[in-house]
């Protein structure tokens, strides 16, 4: 009967720490966060932290935690949207070009023989150019943040996961992410800082297995 008890208590208690540790993921991370910290652990403090924040600290406290949200992961939908842009940017380029071209020969014509008709070819030739060329710059801006942000998820998704996975752009699952305030005291002086965290938990098409990464610090946002 006393072994059954025990038996059932055990239980209950492992089910209760796993639920401590899944519902509050923020508290073990940050706790071994800020002790590397004490420390001056940097290379503790990379494999935690995509942006690391360093400083001096006499004491911490977690103020407020938000809800935690889920978001789908959204690498595929942004690799193919940098593919399609990639597309229109090559296509652009070749009309742009080829719209310089014919502006420098409308140039030529009109300064070898500066007729009227010839002038008007060469305004309309260089208000098509520069139409072109505004339009190439503006899609070349957003191919390179589109291109960017998808670098940037892929590399913090990745650090989620701890692992080398070529086939991550066409992985499908969730972002998990919470946001953690906490309170930093040194020498009787407090600051404030926002904790963004992130953990994936992604499936491989390929395979149909699934990766659940761990949680990870993003950034530090000082709130003072």
């Amino acid at each position: 009967m006393n072994k059954k008890i025990f038996s059932y208590l055990g239980i209950v208690l492992l089910i209760f720490v796993i639920h401590s540790c899944s519902s509050h993921p923020e508290e073990a991370l940050l706790d071994r966060y800020f002790n590397a910290m004490s420390f001056n652990d940097l290379n503790t403090l990379s494999t935690m932290a995509i942006e690391p924040a360093d400083f001096d600290f006499d004491s911490w406290e977690i103020v407020n935690v938000s809800e935690e949200h889920t978001e789908p992961f959204a690498l595929a939908e942004m690799d193919q949207k940098e593919k399609e842009l990639k597309k229109q940017l090559d296509d652009l380029t070749t009309k742009t070009l080829d719209a310089r071209d014919a502006m420098d020969v409308a140039k030529f014509e009109m300064e070898r023989r500066r007729t009227r008709a010839n002038i008007n070819k060469f305004n309309e030739a260089e208000e098509n150019y520069n139409k072109l060329y505004e339009e190439h710059k503006a899609l070349q801006k957003e191919y390179n943040e589109t291109g960017q942000a998808a670098e940037r998820e892929e590399k913090i998704s990745l650090f989620s996961l701890g692992g080398d996975f070529p086939r991550i752009r066409q992985f499908e699952g969730d972002v998990h992410k919470k946001e953690v305030d906490i309170k930093v005291t040194r020498n009787g002086e407090e600051a404030n800082y926002k904790i963004y965290m992130r953990q994936y938990e992604l499936t491989d098409p390929g395979n149909n297995i699934t990766h659940t990464g761990r949680w990870i610090i993003l950034r530090f946002e000082n709130l003072d």
